[in-house]
């Protein structure tokens, strides 16, 4: 079967942007997970504002608990962008082929781009979940990619989940929970609908927004360097992927004539 070199090209050149953009805006999105999963309790917060969890790890010298997770969080994100790229760019061809048509209408666009993206979703929410557990483990307890997954394998099939709902799902230790349930009874697991109930009577509307400024500087600055980082090297993978094929096609003619 026949390789579509275009879409490998945008996909590579795509989650190398991700790659390089993750790596450089990760202790902010740690302090932003750190951040929204604090719940208020009896009128008292550990962190006022988003800059308290950056100076707590530079006053306890654990400024590397900011880069807790920050290799699962790469992978999750190379194979994240990946995927959408290969995925939006194969089924934009495939559209064009069989249509006929010489450019893509904006329905035809937002369902092809809600296509890759839903694969995106499914393929990676695992590695986003772990991800977020190891973001808020204490620093040094942080466990392993592996052992995160199978720990918490109940919690990374929650799919549908909203804005700082999913990232306090995600984040809970399923470890945690088993120690309570030794000195209590046992309580349900977390969901959607538990998270948003307790969101809304210890903090109210705001809860549910905390931490957006965060989240929009991340999404904002991520979007920018992704797309100035993939316009960079678009070029370059696709050389690169047209020089392997070129190898590959000359290896194969060199064994045949052998």
């Amino acid at each position: 079967m026949a390789v579509d070199l275009e879409s490998l090209s945008e996909a590579t050149s795509g989650a190398l942007g991700s790659l390089l953009s993750t790596t450089i805006l990760y202790p902010l999105d740690t302090c932003k997970t750190k951040y929204q999963v604090e719940v208020q309790d009896h009128g008292q917060r550990k962190y006022r504002n988003l800059s308290d969890v950056l100076w707590e790890a530079i006053s306890n010298r654990q400024v590397l608990s900011l880069y807790q997770g920050l290799g699962t969080k790469n992978l999750q994100s190379f194979i994240a962008q990946f995927v959408y790229f290969y995925g939006y760019s194969y089924f934009k061809r495939l559209y064009l082929e069989k249509s006929g048509f010489k450019s893509i209408g904006t329905k035809a666009n937002l369902i092809l781009a809600a296509a890759a993206g839903a694969c995106t979703a499914i393929v990676t929410q695992p590695l986003d979940t772990a991800s977020s557990r190891m973001q808020t483990s204490a620093y040094g307890k942080s466990k392993g990619l592996w052992k995160t997954l199978t720990e918490g394998s109940s919690k990374l099939m929650c799919l549908s989940t909203q804005c700082r709902c999913k990232v306090m799902i995600q984040a809970s230790d399923p470890d945690e929970d088993d120690d309570k349930t030794k000195r209590a009874q046992r309580k349900p697991r977390k969901t959607v609908s538990s998270v948003f109930c307790n969101i809304w009577k210890k903090e109210g509307i705001p809860g549910f927004f905390k931490g957006i400024e965060a989240q929009i500087t991340k999404t904002v600055l991520s979007s920018a360097l992704l797309l100035m980082i993939k316009e960079k090297i678009s070029a370059t993978a696709w050389v690169l992927i047209l020089a392997i094929q070129r190898y590959l096609l000359l290896t194969r003619g060199k064994l045949k004539k052998a």
